[in-house]
């Protein structure tokens, strides 16, 4: 089952310095936190802000390369978690027909909020990745945020891995969002 969800805030994780974009449900409290590299933090930022510039940048380009063949964007899918790297999908309607195209999900969110494409991610990403949001959580122990951090490695994409999906968890919990950073491009 899919859900829609919605870019609830950037912020840099300042544990492990890294950027991660936060997912929030549309209908709910869960939310997905994504590490991800700072070029796409940067794009995803810059147009959170309204930025705009008088050249196509990368996914600007994209845009316009699917708008000239006929297509629209019609959603961004976060799909899947494999060896603690999401994967996501491109959703372009042309016309009849509909084609999927892999891609990141820093990239994917990046063209969603630029093309005003909905974001939908997996149900079972919510259940396992995400946190409640409660004012009941204690607040984190700086430490033992630090010390997950340095014990995730980083993949080939540049985002943050962790050993298991409970130890992610354990992670999250102990987050704060005044363990956040601002992302500024």
């Amino acid at each position: 089952m899919l859900v829609e969800v919605k870019v609830q805030s950037l912020g840099l994780d300042r544990a492990s310095n890294t950027p991660v974009v936060i997912l929030q449900e549309l209908d709910g409290e869960r939310v997905l936190p994504i590490w991800i590299g700072p070029g796409e933090a940067s794009a995803i930022a810059m147009q959170l802000a309204e930025m705009k510039f008088s050249r196509p940048l990368t996914h600007d380009l994209l845009l316009d390369v699917v708008r000239e063949m006929g297509g629209k964007m019609s959603r961004v899918v976060i799909t899947r978690v494999a060896d603690s790297t999401y994967y996501a999908e491109l959703v372009i309607q042309s016309g009849d027909e509909t084609v999927t195209v892999d891609a990141r999900p820093s990239d994917s969110i990046a063209v969603a909020l630029r093309s005003e494409a909905r974001i939908f991610a997996n149900d079972s990403l919510l259940e396992r990745a995400s946190i409640e949001i409660t004012e009941e959580e204690a607040s984190p122990d700086p430490t033992a945020m630090g010390q997950a951090a340095e014990e995730g490695e980083e993949d080939e994409s540049g985002e943050d891995s962790f050993a298991d999906a409970e130890e992610l968890k354990e992670y999250l919990r102990r987050l704060n969002p005044e363990d956040f950073g601002r992302f500024s491009p």
